[in-house]
């Protein structure tokens, strides 16, 4: 692996300098404390402004249709990480547009393209069911054909960002009697239809993410996104990207793995504690650890690294907690809190971390079986023994 810095040119500079100076005019510290104290990771302010830039069609678009370079695309990437922007939304929403530009029909294009890079239509995930787990083919929301559209019904958990998009790009179930993984069509759902109801749930990391319920909701055919009952091709190539298991590119510069976003606030926490308790030789030996931790996760790439940044932050975040003592359970804002809260906030987006996208013992298992080869988890239970 090549760890040597990148030399950039004079106009990638004067990109990186133009970008932060323009970060910093957007994402406000009253930006910050807003999204800190509602938990919604959007701020539609921010959102168009970039949009208007071109920011956002050039970080869709690949280098040849006129968007970033490889070299731009990253510095963009840990730009708007480092600026604390309110920003999971946009990877969802690129996410579904990218599954749309391969899957939806022209007219669902025409329609919904356009708007998404300009900043004015966001998309978010139903996936997830209350009862599912992190199995999404065990869909049981049902869609049932009405002559040119759909009937569905059902319910969807963790439909983050629900209440600031405009479509949710669902998963349902088109034919009971087929086997799980034949029985699936992806819709891309207008969340202004009529039966549909929002409701918020807030999380340990302080955020809102929703379950969704679907009463009768008619669907025209027209935002159905590929065949009828071939919604897992549909989904499959989604959860790559949501996964991380996406082919890199041979130049280094890709953004390894999915929420390395999260590690750049954990690094930020390290350096506040260092500069409080960093001459104490334990605390020295512990900060090294903690550092080194950090920069192997950020080099760990795909599925590997979804796990190291999770885990990392878990193991990493109640160490720094210790480290300081009281003061680093106490929130921003709150006098005396160890770097402005950073320690706490890290602490507890740790857990979260490891859940969103698939749990880590999800991921486990994917490596197990697609990377080391090893076979299928047996999750029956166990032989009782004899009387």
């Amino acid at each position: 692996m090549d760890f040597s810095r990148v030399q950039l040119s004079e106009d990638d500079r004067a990109f990186q300098d133009e970008l932060r100076d323009f970060l910093r005019s957007v994402v406000t510290d009253e930006v910050i404390a807003r999204d800190r104290e509602t938990g919604e990771n959007f701020d539609e302010g921010v959102h168009l402004a970039l949009a208007a830039r071109g920011y956002l069609a050039a970080d869709f678009n690949s280098e040849a249709e006129g968007g970033f370079n490889a070299i731009r695309r990253r510095i963009w990437e840990l730009e708007i990480g480092r600026s604390h922007a309110p920003w999971f939304h946009w990877p969802t929403t690129m996410m579904v547009a990218r599954s749309l530009q391969q899957f939806g029909s022209e007219e669902l294009k025409q329609e919904i393209l356009p708007k998404v890079l300009s900043g004015h239509y966001r998309l978010c995930l139903g996936y997830t069911e209350p009862e599912g787990g992190s199995d999404v083919a065990t869909c049981k929301t049902r869609a049932v054909r009405d002559g040119d559209a759909w009937v569905v019904n059902g319910s969807k958990m963790f439909t983050s960002n629900a209440h600031n998009a405009h479509y949710v790009f669902l998963i349902t179930n088109t034919d009971p009697a087929a086997p799980k993984h034949q029985s699936l069509t992806m819709f891309l759902v207008p969340l202004s239809s009529p039966g549909i109801e929002i409701q918020p749930i807030r999380t340990v990391d302080g955020d809102r993410t929703n379950i969704t319920y679907y009463s009768d909701v008619r669907v025209d055919d027209k935002y159905r996104v590929g065949a009828v009952n071939g919604g897992w091709s549909v989904l499959r190539e989604a959860l790559n990207a949501e996964h991380g298991t996406i082919e890199r590119d041979d130049q280094g510069l890709q953004k390894l793995a999915t929420m390395t976003e999260h590690l750049l606030l954990l690094a930020e926490a390290v350096d506040h504690i260092a500069a409080v308790v960093g001459k104490e030789d334990s605390a020295r030996y512990r900060l090294g650890r903690a550092i080194a931790r950090i920069e192997a996760a950020m080099s760990t790439p795909e599925m590997f690294g979804r796990v190291a940044n999770a885990q990392t932050m878990r193991d990493v975040a109640p160490d720094l907690m210790d480290l300081v003592g009281a003061a680093g359970s106490l929130p921003t804002g709150a006098e005396g809190a160890a770097g402005d809260g950073g320690v706490e906030y890290a602490f507890r987006l740790a857990g979260p971390a490891g859940i969103y996208g698939g749990t880590l013992e999800v991921f486990r298992n994917m490596i197990a079986q697609h990377a080391l080869g090893l076979g299928r988890p047996n999750y029956s239970p166990p032989a009782k023994r004899p009387a």
